[in-house]
């Protein structure tokens, strides 16, 4: 019987091909792919970006200040009795730098201090007679939140992520004599959802999220009504006013 010698071009040619699929297969090499290429083979931008211990960045967004009243049924001498509301939202402007302290790969620590220029329309409505009157505050804050962020894995060049924290507030804004005041700070729960967008040259991370204040911010010692102390029937009025804020921040890092 003839005994065939092995083809040396096959063997080689077979040795090549595993060895190949084992170094394709090696953590090493898989990194170094996914570090390029990310799902279907789409090109990821700024794939190391996380690893960093520090990020840096700025917002600028939008946001809309709300108060929340609580009435204690007060009725003046003269028998009227006063509703206060904010019936309407005006848009306001806000802009924060942004400080980020990776603490894992899911969770980071953020600091983003800024300032928020808004304004609120009051009505105050008298119940028997109907007679309104109308106040605009209008508030300069300087915020400083500090929240926990959660991310979820990377997707491509997008990963979505919830934020929540506190955030401390005070109104720089020159307090004038009006039907009503409010004292200069307040504190916030904060809670919002976002996503990190990766570019070819930075993040652009659009974000969503609700601020509920904690105190009491309506100023009910009124000294300055000494001289007019009908308006003083609004203050009395009201047993609290809390506050709410709705902010889209559009975040560069």
């Amino acid at each position: 019987m003839r005994i065939r010698k092995p083809n040396i071009l096959r063997i080689a040619g077979a040795v090549a091909l595993v060895v190949s699929a084992l170094l394709m297969c090696s953590p090493e090499v898989m990194g170094a792919n996914k570090g390029r290429r990310g799902l279907n083979n789409k090109v990821l931008n700024r794939p190391y970006a996380d690893m960093r211990l520090w990020h840096l960045g700025f917002s600028v967004g939008m946001h809309t200040e709300d108060l929340r009243f609580t009435h204690n049924g007060f009725v003046t001498p003269e028998g009227e009795e006063w509703r206060i509301e904010q019936p309407t939202f005006q848009p306001g402007f806000n802009v924060t730098a942004l400080v980020d302290l990776r603490l894992s790969s899911y969770f980071s620590l953020r600091f983003s201090p800024g300032m928020y220029f808004g304004s609120r329309d009051i009505t105050m409505r008298e119940l028997s007679s109907g007679n309104i009157e109308r106040q605009t505050i209008k508030s300069t804050y300087v915020t400083l939140p500090v929240d926990l962020k959660f991310a979820a894995q990377r997707w491509r060049n997008m990963r979505p992520y919830v934020v929540g924290g506190v955030m401390g507030a005070f109104d720089v804004s020159k307090k004038r004599a009006d039907y009503l005041r409010l004292t200069g700070g307040d504190a916030y729960l904060t809670i919002g959802f976002g996503c990190d967008f990766y570019l070819p040259y930075f993040k652009l991370i659009p974000e969503l999220k609700f601020c509920f204040g904690l105190t009491d911010i309506l100023q009910h010692d009124r000294p300055d009504l000494v001289d007019d102390p009908a308006s003083m029937k609004f203050t009395q009025s009201i047993s609290k006013a809390t506050s709410k804020m709705i902010v889209l921040s559009f975040y560069f890092e």
